[in-house]
């Protein structure tokens, strides 16, 4: 029997993939779960796993090319035997229904001029045609069928307008072109802050005993698993536990209503070169600290290395941005859709605080939680910070 192999949707929006490479040549055999090709969507480059045991054979995806989600590249079949012909070889109904599914439920509906009757575009298109003021008229489409896709409306937004003046004299500015990922976060950044009714609520924590339980956790499981705790890890630990207690912060706000998640799969920014990505930790709320550390330090080693697994970046349902080692005391975040909340955390310093009415140095840390309105409010927030800070007051108490 064929295994077709086909470009993957990896997120609601994704149109497309970009196929950056093969890991194996028509002819070899294959092991399922073994890394079968090099792919970039919106998100990052990743690895793409072979779906079966046998032969690779009747490629047709090039590497270098965009090509539509669903879309069969090759197959992997038995010794001896064939791969199906061209016309079965077309994209997959199911997977691209299922894309365009859950790319219809994430468009915003507004009022605006249809486009021509002529024209073929995705809602993702649309949407973002709308953002940048381009007219969909003017542009050519790539998709299939010359379907106008997101990438062609980026294309038309970038292209330099007609003109037959003269430019200044003097030494034009340099413009760097957009990242595939430096894209995909403008426009993310953008949709999730003028269409989720964000709020903020800040607290400052003492650190102590945090840096306490960090120290003696490390010496422990550097022994144990030559692995470095970070205060990241330890957060990740306590954060995923308190929102147990709190799970309106630990839901996905979808069209049908407030999705309640009963696990915890910690969504964690890392910084790579040109953006940032959010790894994920599954089932972070039964994960041991080790556990966390050594998953933390995987994802953030293959997303440097352009070398995220789809499971990588999959399902997160709250995430933390840690800019602490970066010396920043305080900032907030911008949620991602379809989460409700994210956590940012500053450094942790010396300050001057009242302690009994006097004055005193203690370690400190500020905590800034951003919320979506139409899932939790102030108080549900605060209940939250409130429990989060007596976990980092006492961890050994949570872990």
């Amino acid at each position: 029997m064929a295994f077709s192999v086909v470009m993957p949707a990896l997120e609601m929006a994704q149109e497309t993939g970009k196929l950056i490479a093969w890991r194996k040549k028509e002819g070899d055999r294959v092991t399922k779960g073994e890394p079968l090709l090099e792919i970039e969507t919106d998100k990052a480059v990743m690895e793409v796993e072979a779906p079966a045991d046998g032969i690779l054979a009747g490629i047709t995806g090039v590497a270098g090319s965009d090509i539509p989600v669903g879309q069969t590249i090759a197959w992997i079949v038995a010794p001896g035997e064939k791969p199906p012909a061209e016309k079965e070889s077309a994209t997959a109904p199911a997977a691209r229904g299922k894309t365009e599914s859950h790319t219809t439920q994430a468009v915003v509906v507004t009022s605006e001029a249809p486009v021509a009757q002529s024209a073929r575009i995705s809602p993702k298109a649309r949407r973002l045609a709308k953002e940048l003021g381009v007219d969909v008229a003017t542009v050519r489409g790539s998709g299939p069928g010359g379907e106008i896709l997101a990438s062609d409306v980026q294309a038309a937004s970038a292209a330099p307008p007609a003109s037959s003046a003269t430019a200044a004299p003097g030494k034009p500015a340099s413009v760097e072109a957009p990242t595939t990922l430096g894209r995909l976060m403008a426009e993310r950044t953008t949709q999730s802050w003028t269409t989720v009714p964000h709020f903020f609520v800040t607290r400052e924590i003492e650190a102590a005993a945090l840096n306490e339980y960090r120290a003696k956790a490390t010496s422990e499981i550097e022994r144990t698993h030559n692995i470095r705790v970070t205060h990241t890890d330890l957060l990740v630990a306590l954060v995923a536990r308190v929102l147990l207690k709190h799970p309106r912060l630990n839901s996905s706000f979808t069209a049908e209503g407030i999705r309640l998640h009963n696990h915890v799969h910690m969504g964690v920014a890392i910084a790579v070169n040109d953006g940032v990505v959010a790894a994920v930790i599954p089932n972070a709320h039964t994960a041991t600290l080790a556990e966390i550390a050594q998953k933390r330090r995987d994802v953030a080693e293959r997303a440097r290395a352009g070398k995220l697994r789809p499971a990588d970046i999959a399902d997160a349902t709250f995430t933390i941005s840690n800019l602490g080692m970066y010396h920043v005391d305080q900032f907030t975040a911008i949620i991602t859709p379809p989460q409700v909340a994210i956590l940012a955390v500053g450094a942790i310093a010396d300050q001057v605080v009242a302690v009994e009415g006097e004055p005193a140095v203690r370690s400190m840390m500020t905590l800034t939680l951003s919320c979506d309105h139409r899932a939790a409010d102030g108080a549900r927030a605060a209940m939250f910070l409130n429990d989060l800070a007596e976990a980092i007051r006492d961890p050994q108490r949570m872990l």
